[in-house]
């Protein structure tokens, strides 16, 4: 067993976004695992319970012996078969359990004598873990961020796709970084979501980009918190300033929590789509009731019931602007202004799409 294949390579296996087979129980996985991970476990969730409990009452060799009679015949072949099916989907894969030990060189044994060998994560998932928490610290010293402000629709997320250096952090949390910003999907955990970040610092430090462009972000996007180093970093730096008009702002909103987030409900197989979007958007109104105030609540909230009943009358969605201008207008914009008067020493350029994309094309 022990002239079987490891690499701790991790770097290239970031660069390279490597197919992982996670061997660890379902349980383990959900908590965080690495980008191109698949869980295909070793034990159930169950059978590794029973195999914790027998360890602690009479050791390790008593454990393994449990754990080889739970996983055998029929179980040991369906699992090793899912793991050949990945391989065979992807030759590169490479295997790994918690420390890199007993379950993922029993998984590594049984995948050589079935005649698919790969390479196991000497130190497995800690290990790995443990070097993208340390590149993510150390990738501090090597790029000098740039941050993209703006109000609320001023077309952000759009200006940033069109570059090259930039760590979209909304992407990497899934959410849209506003109260109304959820995704259908769920966020990813706070540890996926660290690792994909490393994952995204490392392949464009590796690209050799000096400065990368971030979305002006808080502390949160959703409910994953980004590291307080990265806070720290991308606080004090220079900040460009997307100007777009309240008629253009009003447009994207509509088509992104409106016109978009309805489609993807029907996408999703919601039995009543519309209705799904509508308690979707009250709740998100909820959240925000105090801080809007009495009277603005109940204008955005009779706004938005006036919008529902057009759209259930005849189909038509214009209505729902209405609401849209009225709460960029009332709740987002004194909120951000008085934000970005505090840091108005920082700001290096105001302008529309165009002029700030020439402006980072031409230095940096």
């Amino acid at each position: 067993m022990s002239d079987l294949p490891t690499s701790n390579d991790f770097h290239s296996i970031v660069l390279n976004n490597t197919p992982l087979i996670d061997v660890r129980a379902p349980v383990e996985f959900a908590k965080g695992a690495f980008p191109g991970a698949v869980n295909l476990p070793l034990m159930s969730d169950e059978e590794r319970h029973l195999v914790g409990i027998r360890y602690k009452e009479k050791g390790n060799a008593e454990a393994t012996r449990l754990g080889h009679s739970l996983v055998q015949g029929e179980s040991k072949a369906q699992r090793v078969k899912a793991w050949q099916d990945f391989i065979r989907a992807h030759p590169n894969a490479m295997l790994y359990c918690f420390r890199g030990g007993q379950r993922s060189s029993i998984s590594q044994q049984w995948l050589a004598e079935a005649g698919s060998p790969i390479v196991r994560l000497k130190g497995g998932y800690k290990a790995f873990r443990r070097y993208l928490i340390e590149e993510t610290e150390r990738s501090y010293e090597y790029f000098k961020p740039l941050v993209l402000g703006g109000r609320t629709g001023s077309g952000k997320t759009i200006l940033l796709r069109k570059l090259v250096n930039v760590i979209d952090l909304e992407a990497l949390a899934n959410h849209r970084g506003s109260s109304f910003g959820r995704h259908i999907t769920p966020q990813p955990s706070q540890i996926d979501f660290e690792d994909a970040l490393a994952y995204a610092l490392i392949q464009k430090l590796e690209e050799g980009y000096e400065h990368l462009v971030f979305e002006d972000e808080g502390r949160n996007v959703g409910k994953d918190f980004l590291p307080d180093r990265l806070v720290q970093h991308l606080s004090r730096a220079p900040l460009l300033i997307l100007e777009t008009s309240m008629h253009k702002r009003t447009e994207i909103t509509h088509d992104e929590y409106v016109i978009a987030a309805q489609k993807n409900y029907r996408n999703a197989g919601f039995p009543d789509p519309f209705l799904a979007w509508k308690e979707d958007i009250q709740s998100a109104l909820a959240r925000i009731r105090k801080r809007l105030g009495g009277l603005r609540y109940q204008t955005v909230s009779d706004y938005f019931s006036d919008a529902c009943e057009e759209q259930f009358r005849n189909g038509s969605l214009e209505a729902h602007k209405v609401w849209v201008e009225y709460l960029l207008r009332e709740y987002y914009d004194p909120m951000y202004d008085y934000q970005i008067q505090k840091r108005s020493d920082q700001i290096l350029l105001r302008g529309e799409e165009e002029e700030i994309l020439t402006y980072l094309r031409e230095h940096h």
